[in-house]
């Protein structure tokens, strides 16, 4: 016969047994949580970075940077390797150059400093004089967070270059960065995209249609006068194809013939 005090200890004790499993349960629990709190961590680093990669970038590199993440030029594309060297300095950082562009959907003209930006008008007066850009496709249109249109890629998709690559110039010339890290790209600027790394340019330029804030870690070396600017607004008014906000101009863009006329 089971006396009120033994059955008192199985009651106790059986209490003490249900006690320790839920606790043991709640560690579980709590690790299981922990593990999966930690994996989310890496997949969201992870995705963070790939979206941080998706700037103004030059084969962008994904502007950049753009023109390389949708909202830092930073306009995905690879870094360009450099197999062959910057063209030696041909032009007059005194005078003043314009880069021309032929397109299927009007003249885009802007003016270059070549006082400020001597390597990038230097490049760009190289290339455009032994034909790089003739019948290349401006591959990137973005109609959220910035407004730009990206072009200068010979492959068309943001991950070409033309082997080299060129420093960075004039970051300072749109004022100092505010609390979020960014300066105002007025509309009419032109500006080189990169990878995202420093002195990572190569031959991809964005043209801004809408002031943009972004980080002031992209040369700006050119200005569109006003015809050439509403020729990029009308692109852009026709949007991105498939309806989104990043990616290629539903109204194709194709530079027919690139010259940066004799100073």
């Amino acid at each position: 016969m089971v006396t009120s005090d033994q059955r008192r200890r199985q009651l106790a004790r059986e209490k003490f047994e249900r006690q320790q499993q839920r606790r043991a349960q709640s560690r579980k629990k709590k690790q299981r949580y922990t593990i999966v709190a930690a994996v989310l961590a890496v997949v969201l680093a992870a995705g963070a970075a790939a979206y941080a990669s998706i700037g103004l970038s030059d084969g962008d590199t994904k502007a950049d940077g753009s023109a390389g993440d949708s909202q830092s030029p930073s306009a995905a594309p690879s870094p360009s390797e450099s197999a062959s060297p910057e063209p030696a300095m041909s032009i007059d950082k005194k005078a003043k150059y314009s880069m021309e562009l032929a397109t299927n959907q009007g003249a885009v003209k802007f003016a270059m400093d070549a006082a400020k930006t001597p390597h990038t008008v230097n490049s760009f007066k190289a290339l455009a004089d032994k034909g790089y850009f003739n019948g290349t496709k401006c591959h990137r249109l973005t109609t959220e967070g910035i407004f730009v249109l990206q072009c200068g890629d010979p492959k068309g998709d943001g991950t070409g270059g033309p082997g080299y690559t060129i420093p960075d110039e004039n970051l300072t010339a749109l004022g100092k960065a505010g609390a979020d890290g960014t300066v105002t790209y007025p509309a009419g600027t032109v500006a080189m995209a990169n990878t995202g790394q420093p002195h990572s340019g190569g031959s991809q330029f964005f043209l801004v249609y809408k002031d943009s804030k972004l980080p002031p870690s992209y040369t700006p070396f050119g200005t569109m006068d006003a015809a050439s600017l509403k020729a990029v607004q009308a692109v852009a008014k026709d949007g991105v194809a498939g309806g989104a906000k990043d990616g290629a101009p539903k109204k194709a863009v194709t530079i027919e013939k690139a010259v940066v006329p004799k100073a």
